[in-house]
């Protein structure tokens, strides 16, 4: 069909082989992808490992999609992503006569289910695996379905560390991720969500940047108060004395009497060990942010002479994922997820100044928390991202302006 965009370069794969008639071809990129299908919400709660055939009402056809396919979520319908390894495995003679393929697209096929097909579905996963599903580390867009300007596209690619790194959709606000059941597992393990309340409890929290680390945001306030001062680069040690004079000075004030409606109040002073114990952790603090900065400036991560203005980035780019994944799970409405990317977006907007700037951010957090300076995982996968969404043609962040212009879509 001349003029048709597909969602996805997978529905686009499948369009083009279909126009050749390469049915090989076709089923390669099957095999790549996973197949989602329809379940009942109730009966996936009663039983999460268990997915059951549906067919169409005549009984002539099993219905699946391929991820840019998938229909808006609704409350009562969800999906499970299966192979077609897992499809061939699972069929018997008492099942339908045809797999449908995004029925109703231009890249539609209705696959017989014969013995010999089955056996050819097979073949196609033996030979396409362990790739399987969206490349890793790649910028995935949807152009249909999905936003690609405006406010609410900009508050999704504050989500786009996660999105290459997880090989997932970028700007998917009508969430189904890796399908229903593991969407609430990675809730669960990841994060400690069960039920709506606790994901909007979690998502208040991102939003306003209360779960970084508040000892991390404190150094780098006090650079920035710095930098600000004397309008150049901060010596380190200038940096160390600052914050630990300031350490100091809290601990007096808070020791201070306070007038309050019941009178005054007194405050026992905390002991001195105690609060050098706090100056000299900021100061080590301080010592392993500089050095991250060093080889951030190495690997392209900051330019020469650049600094992390903040660390906040690291709960707006995950508040952003964390909207989606709501959808995703079913504890959140689609309207309840777009008003929370477009608060990320606007969280993120009022503490950088630049997409560098806020992913330099947000890395620091990640590494701050789970890296260790050991440079490994952690680090080489939040570096890949970053080169990738600064350099990729097709990265939202080489498309989007950071000031996106409110009131557009």
């Amino acid at each position: 069909m001349d003029g048709w965009t597909a969602p996805s370069s997978i529905e686009r794969e499948l369009y083009g082989a279909k126009a050749r008639g390469d049915w090989p071809g076709y089923l390669d990129v099957l095999a790549r992808n996973e197949l989602f299908l329809a379940q009942s919400r109730a009966q996936v709660d009663a039983e999460p490992t268990t997915a059951r055939f549906h067919p169409t009402p005549d009984r002539r056809c099993l219905v699946v999609h391929t991820r840019g396919m998938l229909p808006v979520p609704d409350p009562h319908t969800v999906y499970l992503p299966r192979s077609l390894a897992w499809f061939a495995n699972a069929w018997d003679s008492a099942d339908p006569p045809h797999l449908a393929v995004n029925p109703g697209s231009p890249a539609e096929a209705y696959l017989t289910t014969t013995p010999a097909d089955l056996a050819r579905w097979r073949a196609h996963w033996d030979a396409a695996a362990p790739v399987w599903g969206l490349a890793r580390g790649a910028v995935h867009s949807l152009h249909v379905g999905g936003p690609l300007h405006g406010p609410v596209a900009h508050g999704l690619a504050v989500g786009a560390h996660l999105s290459v790194t997880n090989g997932e959709f970028w700007n998917a606000l009508a969430y189904h991720g890796n399908g229903y059941a593991r969407e609430r597992e990675r809730l669960l393990q990841s994060w400690e969500i069960t039920d709506s309340a606790s994901w909007h409890r979690v998502l208040r929290g991102l939003l306003s940047a209360d779960m970084v680390s508040p000892v991390w945001e404190f150094a780098l306030r006090v650079r920035r108060i710095l930098s600000s001062d004397f309008a150049g680069p901060v010596d380190l040690e200038h940096w160390r004395h600052a914050a630990a004079t300031a350490l100091r000075r809290n601990a007096e004030r808070a020791a201070e009497p306070q007038l309050t409606p019941e009178g005054v109040t007194l405050a026992a002073p905390r002991p001195s060990a105690e609060v050098e114990g706090e100056v000299a952790g900021v100061q080590r603090l301080i010592g392993r942010i500089a050095r991250y900065e060093q080889r951030f400036r190495a690997d392209g991560l900051l330019p020469e002479e650049g600094w992390v203005r903040s660390v906040e980035g690291w709960d707006h780019g995950r508040a952003s994922q964390m909207a989606r994944w709501g959808v995703g799970a079913r504890y959140g409405t689609l309207a309840e997820a777009e008003r929370g990317v477009l608060a990320a977006g606007a969280a993120a907007r009022a503490t950088y100044r630049s997409w560098e700037e806020f992913s330099a951010g947000y890395v620091l957090a990640r590494c701050l928390h789970f890296d260790e300076e050991e440079f490994g995982e952690w680090y080489a996968t939040a570096l890949a991202a970053h080169l990738t969404l600064t350099t990729d043609p097709a990265s939202p962040w080489r498309n989007i302006p950071w000031r996106a212009l409110e009131g557009t879509t």
